[in-house]
């Protein structure tokens, strides 16, 4: 998404991080009132997509405080440095706080330089994910102990007030600036039918984090959860994997098949001899000479290979690539291929991971690509079952946009019997630290590979991109990004022309 400061909010940008799971983001150094709008009007855009803007008043002013308190803290940080003071000394921090509120209002626009010029930030996030909505205000700036304490001391006492009567008629410590906001935030929560499990400061090392934690609404959830499993359920009306595909797979699950056999059976079909063939001359093999024999590309690719082959050869001839809409899904799946294949290549030298990544990537949007192929019976069924059941429009609206394409994409490819690696590629491409530990090499790498797609169409920023992902592949930042970015975009190119 767009930086704050353009101060447009971009609706198609959040439609599509809420149809997708991905995180939307904000980001000030000195939190002017403009930005502070724009907080707001992203806000309100990104909770009418999840149909909650009723709770729009609620979750605008607990942003507003948290967004206040981490720029508070940043002042403090600056204001403290300046004085030479140590803020994670008990002695330094009671000197420093008798002055640091009048000091730095007084002189507010020096403070707020000078943070900026060290790169303090404050930084919103959104998601829509896992059936929650994360809402998460950083700093990057690690919390004291002292800080710490102090603030859940505060929201430990703030639980005990049912109203703001209540909390108003407490002499509250206003040392720190915060403490009557938190009560209130915490009020809010309770309005909005939280518990305090659905709040928390966390620090780390680099970020000090505040998360609020909001359910989505159940009714939607249940709504989206039963048009998907229908559509699932009525996928079979789409035609099944050709018979020859059919009896590679058997043969290729024959202990007692030779790879001579297999070759001559693929052989017998001449569109899929051609992309074995294509994908074995490709410059992700690296070949000394090009290979035109079948039995030999055969035992290059390997049984593995040739399994990988089958689901997304078989793929495609079944969902088809005969409009504009599924050539552009494709296109970008074949790519999200090639950029996965890469990263494997470049970053984690495991050769037992290349099928697997490439594959990933050519089926990891196999629910678009579905919904770019409903049949008009299908269609037909879809409504109906929408009719029965009272659904409004928008549901299944959301369904075709994208919502959900990844769980029904998991669905398909469990129906027709995928390997379990390649079901949990397609389900959790969008989330992927949801993943089994052993299952993050493949997911990560499909993950970031469509990442890259996206970051590079303009669709996504580079604070979109999941941190513990990027992390494992030790991309450090956007420059590191746009460098691989580059090369991997070349390589395509250039393989496209082959």
């Amino acid at each position: 998404m767009a930086q704050a400061q353009e101060l447009v909010v971009d609706t198609t940008k959040i439609r599509k991080a809420v149809q997708s799971g991905i995180p939307l983001t904000v980001t000030t150094f000195t939190l002017p009132h403009e930005i502070e709008v724009y907080i707001e009007q992203v806000l309100d855009a990104f909770l009418k997509q999840v149909d909650q803007e009723k709770l729009k008043d609620y979750i605008v002013y607990c942003v507003q405080e948290l967004a206040v308190n981490a720029k508070k803290a940043n002042t403090k940080r600056v204001y403290f440095a300046e004085r030479g003071l140590d803020l994670n000394n008990q002695e330094d921090y009671k000197i420093g706080m008798v002055t640091f509120k009048e000091d730095t209002l007084n002189n507010i626009a020096h403070y707020l330089q000078l943070q900026k010029d060290k790169g303090l930030y404050i930084k919103l996030i959104i998601q829509a994910k896992k059936n929650v909505i994360y809402i998460e205000v950083r700093n990057n700036i690690a919390i004291t102990k002292t800080e710490l304490v102090r603030i859940h001391d505060k929201l430990a006492r703030s639980r005990q007030y049912s109203n703001l009567e209540d909390a108003l008629s407490q002499v509250m410590d206003d040392t720190e600036g915060a403490g009557l906001g938190l009560v209130i935030l915490v009020l809010m929560l309770k309005k909005m039918g939280l518990d305090e499990d659905c709040f928390d400061i966390i620090g780390t090392e680099k970020e000090t984090i505040a998360r609020i934690i909001v359910p989505l609404d159940k009714t939607r959830l249940e709504n989206l959860s039963d048009l998907s499993k229908t559509i699932v359920e009525n996928v079979h009306s789409l035609p099944q994997f050709p018979d020859n595909i059919m009896l590679v797979q058997k043969m290729i699950n024959d202990p007692k098949s030779e790879l001579t056999d297999i070759a001559r059976q693929i052989s017998m079909d001449p569109a899929l001899t051609a992309d074995l063939l294509k994908i074995v001359n490709s410059a992700q093999y690296m070949l000394a000479k090009k290979v035109d024999n079948i039995s030999e590309a055969v035992k290059l690719v390997g049984m593995r290979g040739i399994k990988n082959l089958l689901y997304s050869y078989g793929t495609q001839k079944v969902l088809g690539d005969d409009t504009s809409e599924k050539k552009q899904l494709w296109e970008h799946s074949y790519k999200t291929a090639f950029y996965a294949y890469n990263l494997i290549k470049n970053f984690k030298k495991n050769n037992n991971l290349l099928d697997d990544v490439y594959v990933g990537g050519i089926l990891h949007d196999m629910g678009k690509i579905i919904f770019a192929n409903v049949h008009p019976d299908l269609l037909g069924k879809i409504k109906g079952f929408c009719s029965d059941k009272g659904l409004p429009a928008s549901t299944f609206e959301d369904l075709a946009a994208g919502m959900n394409h990844a769980e029904i994409g998991a669905k398909v490819a469990e129906k027709w019997n995928f390997p379990e690696h390649l079901v949990h590629a397609i389900q959790f491409h969008h989330d992927p630290t949801s993943a089994l530990q052993e299952e993050r090499d493949l997911v990560f790498t499909v993950y970031l590979a469509n990442m890259m797609c996206e970051y590079e169409n303009g669709n996504v920023s580079f604070d979109q991109i999941e941190p513990q992902v990027l992390d494992s592949f030790g991309i450090s930042s956007k420059k590191a990004l746009d460098g691989l970015l580059e090369r991997f975009s070349a390589g395509f190119k250039k393989e496209g022309q082959n």
